[in-house]
């Protein structure tokens, strides 16, 4: 079904007189129990299938691209295995062979006659990862102007380096920033030992032309004037089409809208964690959050460990289904990912960073190579001319070794599914 969406733009209720009995009134009563049901949207639901192996295939591409040959062993990517999310039974040189558009296998050997795959990039790879980092050159006062943001919004203006990664894909952060981007600005980062004994990266001046939302920047061109003043900022709202919404949550979701707006730059701490006005500033918290991601989503278990950084009560992300008109979450590709629906227009993202129009184009890179292979045109490993069959995992029965034994027995000190920590000079 084509999703359609009706914008609940600021000021677009109506019921904006009064504002200041329904801030007391939501004081008094707490948290109302409203219940809005999830609805499927089959729009939304097509971005995240069709980005399915997009982040695992560009980080491979940055790690070998990144090393001197451009040519890495399989098990020097098996290390970086955690960071791709990759199904616990996909081994990792099954995916890497399902994409011989960019990545060209070939082979070394080792003493004892061990054989061991290696991949390089093919050309047309190689070009869009140093288009990508023109692209990163070019948009570095942006970069850095989202990182800031980023790390404002948190108490203390500091992130630990582990939750970072989490989400330096989704905000276009290069895969090495923690080498390529942090040490050129000493004056606006630095890195820190947290007391859990972890690095973390702390903002080291605050920025007041950067403490403004993108909810307030919209309302300057949006809202009337005495609105404004009033500081009873609306979220865009829409719904999928046939969601049926009830008179009851209707009802609610207006006296909500009304509620005053707390930007998610400024101290909350006076705000009572168990009334609605709360609530609606968590819900600023994340529409900013996802504003600043260069795709306007990312998945759920990448915020779930913000609650701390961010200074919210427990069970911060039920917001997410009380708001289903502010955001979607999709259950594709065995993961929830939440994504801010005013951003969308169907499945066309409204407005695109220079970066997302360089992963659409590395997207079909790679579904060009599924199609290729599925039509028999790649026979052969291009690397060294030796014939492989593409859809089989292990190199051959007779071979002196697998794959596997290459790992686990030659290198088992590269066998970690999880990424590596940082090695921060302090």
């Amino acid at each position: 079904m084509v999703p359609f969406f009706l914008f609940v733009k600021v000021g677009g209720f109506g019921f904006f007189r009064g504002c200041q009995h329904g801030f007391n009134y939501q004081h008094k009563r707490g948290l109302v129990n409203v219940k809005l049901k999830w609805v499927k949207d089959r729009g939304l639901d097509a971005v995240v299938t069709a980005a399915r192996d997009l982040k695992a295939a560009c980080i491979l591409v940055s790690i070998i691209s990144s090393s001197p040959q451009c040519c890495l062993p399989i098990y020097r990517l098996s290390c970086h295995r955690g960071q791709l999310s990759l199904p616990c039974d996909l081994k990792l040189s099954t995916f890497i062979r399902k994409f011989p558009s960019v990545f060209v296998e070939s082979h070394t050997f080792w003493s004892g006659g061990a054989r061991v795959p290696c991949f390089s990039l093919t050309p047309e790879a190689l070009q869009l990862y140093h288009e990508e980092l023109n692209v990163l050159q070019q948009n570095q006062v942006d970069l850095i102007n989202r990182l800031q943001k980023l790390l404002m919004l948190t108490q203390g203006w500091t992130l630990p380096l582990q939750t970072l990664d989490q989400l330096k894909w989704d905000l276009g952060l290069p895969y090495d920033y923690q080498h390529s981007v942090i040490p050129h600005h000493p004056d606006l980062f630095s890195f820190i030992r947290l007391p859990d004994d972890r690095v973390g990266l702390k903002l080291l001046s605050w920025d007041e032309d950067l403490a403004v939302s993108q909810l307030q920047k919209n309302s300057a061109i949006q809202q009337k004037e005495e609105d404004a003043r009033s500081g009873c900022l609306a979220f865009p709202v829409g719904f999928t089409r046939g969601f049926g919404l009830k008179r009851k949550c209707m009802e609610w979701l207006k006296e909500w809208q009304t509620l005053p707006y707390t930007s998610p730059y400024s101290d909350a701490s006076h705000l009572d964690p168990r009334t609605d006005v709360s609530e609606k500033r968590i819900v600023g918290v994340f529409h900013e959050l996802l504003q600043l991601t260069i795709h306007k989503k990312t998945e759920r278990k990448n915020v779930s460990n913000l609650r701390k950084p961010l200074a919210l009560p427990q069970k911060f992300t039920k917001v997410f289904e009380r708001h289903p008109g502010i955001f979607y979450i999709s259950k594709k590709c065995a993961t929830q990912t939440v994504i801010l629906r005013e951003a969308y227009n169907h499945q066309q993202l409204l407005q695109k960073h220079p970066t997302v129009d360089l992963r659409e184009r590395f997207a079909r890179l790679l579904r060009k190579g599924l199609l290729d292979r599925s039509k028999g045109l790649y026979k052969k490993s291009k690397g060294d001319g030796v014939e492989v069959d593409p859809h089989v995992d292990d190199i051959g029965n007779n071979q002196s070794s697998s794959e596997e034994e290459s790992v686990n027995n030659l290198f088992y000190e590269y066998d970690s599914d999880k990424p590596d920590e940082p090695r921060i000079q302090l």
